[in-house]
């Protein structure tokens, strides 16, 4: 049977977007297909959402963890990289994230792998715009048999630095969305009752604390949006290193008793939350130039899934994951003011809110499964 290596720095138990995305897909391969080289968690991640060992042994392949917290396309982590091919006879590789562990190209070539697909996110846009980074990227497209790209935004961005053989051997890999998980109906009266937001309009944000998603442009929005929705209350859904100056922000705006913040949440628990809210909101924003951009926003797709609009930022590829005026409403995420309208707006008038919804899960059901992500990934493999 053809086997797949997956090298990979995002991979559970650490949470985020591209960890759920290339453990989907490794699920998703014939049995006995696949093997994992991926680096290990740091401790403090293994005290919330569990350890790497216990998470290793319940996975249907091998998952062989390099001890450091970050995989680099070192000669030793290559060397062990090209081992493992060997031994397990693997004739493809998959690199959950395209830089910069696609440098390792080469030398997996010369252990018997025939095909080489090199998954890309946001952070490769980023790369797209630096001299040194661009440069590694154009090398990973000339080695790779294909590099995937997640919407038009982040196929666009990365094109332009590649090779032209390189940019038409392209191929869209999106990630898809668990709709028997986030779905109406999933415990969110539980996680309102948990916070003192039961009876109330709920606007709910999941994701990692970090300036570019947004918060910020939240709860800078929030008096606005009190002064229209009376008994409003804003769920901040996630941790990461922006929590203490966002509720500093939130006292300063006078908000802070109407802001529920959860810090991070088990796995178990994400649909729910999302289920809490009558609208999705995250309004994220470019930053630093252009370096740090949003590539697609799996959370948005997870909130229609759950039947709720969403107010998405106009960052990257953000936009690809909303149909403007139809599941959602996308906004200047640098802007207070814009957040602000299309919250009222939708929290004023819940029969669009819920039709939005409706028409967000059902778009999701048709166009973001992973099944659907599985398939296209098999065909990239068997080029």
């Amino acid at each position: 049977m053809p086997r797949t290596l997956i090298v990979t720095n995002d991979f559970p138990p650490r949470p985020g977007g591209i960890q759920s995305f290339v453990h989907e897909l490794a699920v998703r391969r014939p049995a006995g297909s696949v093997v994992v080289y991926a680096s290990t968690p740091a401790a403090r991640t293994a005290a919330t959402w569990g350890d790497a060992e216990t998470f290793d042994r319940a996975q249907p392949f091998p998952v062989v963890r390099e001890r450091t917290p970050v995989l680099l396309p070192t000669p030793a982590v290559t060397r062990r990289a090209r081992r493992i091919a060997e031994l397990e006879g693997c004739d493809s590789v998959v690199f959950g994230a395209a830089a910069p562990l696609g440098l390792m190209s080469g030398e997996l070539r010369k252990s018997g792998v025939r095909r080489i697909v090199a998954l890309t996110h946001g952070h490769e846009a980023g790369w797209a715009a630096l001299p040194g980074p661009r440069s590694a990227l154009r090398r990973i497209g000339e080695q790779a048999d294909t590099l995937t790209y997640l919407g038009d935004y982040t196929r666009s961005r990365l094109a332009r630095v590649l090779s032209p053989q390189a940019a038409a051997r392209m191929r869209p890999l999106a990630p898809g969305v668990d709709t028997d998980r986030f779905r109406p109906d999933s415990g969110g009266d539980a996680v309102r009752a948990r916070h003192g937001l039961t009876g109330r309009p709920v606007v709910v944000c999941v994701s990692r604390l970090v300036p570019r998603k947004g918060q910020d442009t939240l709860l800078r929005a929030w008096p606005r949006v009190l002064a229209e929705v009376s008994g409003a209350g804003l769920l901040i859904v996630g941790g990461g290193p922006d929590r203490r100056r966002l509720e500093a922000l939130a006292r300063r705006e006078g908000v802070a008793h109407t802001v529920r913040f959860t810090g991070d949440v088990p796995s178990r628990e994400l649909a729910a939350h999302f289920d809490a809210g009558d609208v999705f909101a995250m309004p994220c924003r470019t930053r630093n130039g252009g370096l740090d951009v949003e590539g697609l926003g799996i959370v948005y797709l997870e909130a229609s899934a759950s039947g709720i609009p969403v107010v998405a930022g106009d960052s990257g590829g953000a936009p690809d994951a909303v149909v403007d005026g139809e599941t959602g409403v996308v906004v200047d995420g640098a802007r207070p003011g814009p957040t602000a309208r299309a919250l009222i707006r939708l929290l004023r008038d819940p029969e669009t809110a819920a039709a939005m919804g409706a028409r967000g899960r059902t778009w999701v059901e048709r166009e973001w499964t992973w099944d659907r992500a599985a398939d296209r990934l098999d065909a990239l493999l068997a080029d």
